[in-house]
């Protein structure tokens, strides 16, 4: 990339225009050299036990000699289902080094969803933690699933922890439904198994697949993202070089609240496992004493999350009460940071929240903010190696908006090319060819570029709504109406209407019982012109969102 754009006016001191794409040539490297130099040092804890780098080299080694006994070849795919815990990243170095490809499934699916995911990437084996082993027996047939690794919450802790807390996950908090799961092998054996079988190293190839990442599916069916190497080592060496400045190698530590399986904590857990960090990882992030009690105890320096999850931090108490002395980093990600949240956190913590734009099909990160900058409501510059261009109708690009009175006509989908964009989409040629169109990828995003290359979302293109031929973007709707101190949750649809062919629909999550649909309306009529106007209310105790927090739109138009 030799050309001069208008981005890189905005990028800090010492922060590179491109990134080597190809230092390394599998993601578990990054972990083997971080082992060697800081063997001793804890990379990942969970309720208080931590494994060193060398220890998860270790024991990824012991686990991925385990799977390759089983005959899995490299390309084929392997299933990891399971929350925030210590075996999640010893599985997932396992089958990275072993070539083999990670399949991600929420814990949380339904027995249908799971047994969708199982037959659309063709997964031979997978690795599940037994609280979900009910869920499994049901979804696995019909599938090509031949070998079920079973993990208990503390099988990584020390002995007496260990026993203690496998025996109140399951037989105090009931929390393991009884299952059948013939011929299923448990964790620790397979280590066993492996370790005295032995590893065989397997020839590293960056342009190998690593990941089938399964998009969040907010606008319609999940799609496998077909990930290498090279994508997910792209985009760690760009977001490396955007954070630099920031943070020190060996020294900080990560609160990861947002579970692994989702690209935004997976990728940024790579990051800062390149920085030799501590990730604390949270098993369960919607226990929110536990979580605020946790960050009462880690002196964390770095903390991940989306907006949902900074929104429900701010009303803890336990949260409140922490003095946030090392918090240098808050990032952002997922869904819009909505102005209220941003400023509340700041106001908090000190600590303005980076916010910063990617997608499953981009590793995913594409733009970001400058660290420590406040938060303006932009996803900020596009990061080292990657070229981001707003394009029209006839995918003409519309270039950079010269000034706020003309954001209109500078506004289109964004279109993204770099290293960390993905390969296409796991058999769907016709989808990837919709997707991929002259080394573009066309996000469906929409929004407008700066004369600095910053960047604005106004919304997703398949959410906007059209009334009476207007643009209305529901992430504007939502802003407002989240202001209001009545109001817990928005989130904004258009629905069908026969004279202005959509309206707009607001689904909310009250703070105040007491709040009606007239207060919200006269309320909005203050701030939002007369055709974006919510015309229908609907009230609900919560709103249907994915595992990161992000509302799934399409669901509220079928919500009364």
């Amino acid at each position: 990339m030799t050309q001069d754009f208008p981005w890189y006016r905005s990028y800090p001191e010492g922060v590179p225009h491109e990134i080597n794409p190809d230092r390394y040539q599998n993601i578990a490297d990054v972990l083997d050299e971080v082992a060697q130099k800081h063997p001793n040092h804890v990379g990942y804890e969970n309720m208080g036990t931590g494994l060193t780098y060398a220890r998860t080299v270790e024991l990824s080694k012991d686990f991925g000699a385990y799977l390759q006994s089983l005959g899995l070849k490299p390309g084929d795919r392997v299933a990891i289902m399971m929350p925030n815990l210590l075996q999640y990243v010893v599985a997932l170095f396992a089958c990275l080094r072993a070539g083999l490809v990670v399949v991600n499934i929420n814990p949380l699916y339904t027995a249908r969803e799971v047994h969708g995911s199982l037959v659309d990437s063709g997964a031979k084996a997978i690795v599940i933690i037994e609280n979900f082993a009910k869920t499994l027996e049901k979804a696995i047939g019909d599938t090509n699933c031949e070998h079920v690794i079973l993990t208990a919450v503390g099988d990584l802790y020390p002995c007496l922890k260990r026993t203690f807390v496998n025996f109140m996950v399951r037989k105090v908090k009931k929390m393991v439904p009884a299952f059948n799961l013939p011929g299923a092998v448990r964790f620790n054996d397979a280590l066993q198994i492996g370790r005295e079988k032995g590893y065989t190293p397997h020839p590293a190839n960056n342009r190998e697949t690593a990941f089938l990442q399964y998009t969040g599916g907010t606008t319609g069916v999940s799609k496998g993202a077909v990930l290498t190497h090279r994508n997910i080592l792209a985009n760690m060496a760009q977001v490396s070089a955007w954070i630099s400045r920031a943070m020190k190698e060996g020294e900080e530590v990560v609160m990861t609240a947002l579970p692994l399986y989702h690209i935004f904590s997976l990728t940024s857990t790579m990051v800062y496992t390149q920085l030799a960090s501590t990730m604390v990882l949270i098993t369960n992030p919607r226990d929110q004493d536990a979580l605020g009690k946790t960050c009462q105890k880690y002196d964390y320096s770095v903390i991940i999350g989306v907006n949902t999850l900074f929104a429900a931090m701010l009303g803890n108490k336990e949260f409140l009460s922490h003095k946030f002395t090392r918090l240098r980093m808050t990032v952002g990600g997922g869904t819009q940071v909505q102005s209220h949240v941003a400023l509340r956190w700041k106001e908090q913590t000190g600590c303005p929240i980076l916010e910063a734009y990617g997608l499953t099909e981009c590793s995913p990160g594409v733009c970001g903010n400058i660290p420590e900058a406040n938060w303006d409501g932009s996803v900020g510059v596009p990061i080292p190696s990657t070229e981001v261009s707003i394009r029209g109708e006839g995918f003409q690009d519309l270039g950079v908006c010269p000034s706020p009175d003309r954001i209109p006509e500078f506004t289109g989908e964004i279109c993204v090319r770099g290293p960390q964009v993905m390969l296409g989409y796991w058999n769907r040629p016709d989808e990837t060819a919709e997707a991929l169109r002259d080394g573009w990828l066309r996000t469906g995003d929409v929004g407008y570029m700066n004369d600095m290359g910053s960047v604005t979302i106004t919304d997703r293109k398949k959410d906007m709504i059209l009334v009476s031929g207007f643009n209305v973007y529901p992430n504007e709707v939502e802003n407002v109406i989240a202001g209001m101190p009545q109001v817990l949750e928005v989130g904004v649809v258009g629905v069908p209407n026969d004279k202005t062919g959509e309206t707009v629909k607001a689904v909310i999550v009250r703070k105040d019982p007491t709040l009606t649909a007239e207060q919200v309306k006269a309320y909005c009529k203050t701030m939002l012109t007369n055709y974006k106007l919510p015309r229908k209310i609907v009230f609900v105790d919560e709103l249907p969102k994915t595992a990161v927090g992000k509302i799934l739109r399409h669901e509220l138009r079928n919500v009364d």
